[in-house]
């Protein structure tokens, strides 16, 4: 696990949408009392070996752009809405993850690396789906979205 910044503590925290049907409105009550003390249980499991998670995700979108922090780079994504995803894994040498939560089920995942490299992808909240999320099933490349969205912040990598 790499050392964050102390800035990245400041960051707002990402927001769940709540969601429509009873089944999510259940689970939504869990994770609001739950997501607290998620950090120390995903730690521990990783620690004792009952978990695992190495290296980095995939859906390289490219760098930060020259001229330009990584802190920029992230005070930017939080204008845009995203907001800090503490619950997630933590890949090897990030610095700031990101989402954007589309709805209760869907989101948008952004990792910002220390030697700034950009990942991102679209997947199941771990709220809504935590099995299915923490699997990557339909965790998709998103690309020409996040482009459109900071495009002039990033240099592309192919």
């Amino acid at each position: 696990m790499s050392s964050r910044p102390s800035w990245v503590k400041t960051l707002p925290d990402s927001k769940m949408v709540f969601p429509d049907t009873l089944p999510e409105q259940v689970k939504y009550v869990f994770w609001r009392l739950y997501t607290p003390l998620h950090p120390m249980f995903r730690d521990m499991l990783l620690q004792l070996g009952i978990i695992e998670h190495s290296g980095r995700q995939n859906f390289l979108i490219g760098k930060v752009a020259p001229g330009q922090s990584i802190r920029d780079f992230v005070s930017h994504l939080v204008s845009l809405g995203y907001g800090n995803h503490f619950i997630a894994w933590i890949d090897q040498g990030e610095v700031a993850g990101l989402r954007y939560v589309r709805d209760f089920r869907h989101q948008y995942h952004i990792r910002v690396f220390e030697d700034g490299e950009i990942r991102g992808h679209f997947e199941y909240t771990p709220e809504c789906y935590p099995i299915l999320h923490m699997k990557a099933v339909n965790q998709v490349d998103c690309r020409t979205e996040f482009m459109k969205v900071i495009g002039d912040r990033i240099v592309p990598i192919k």
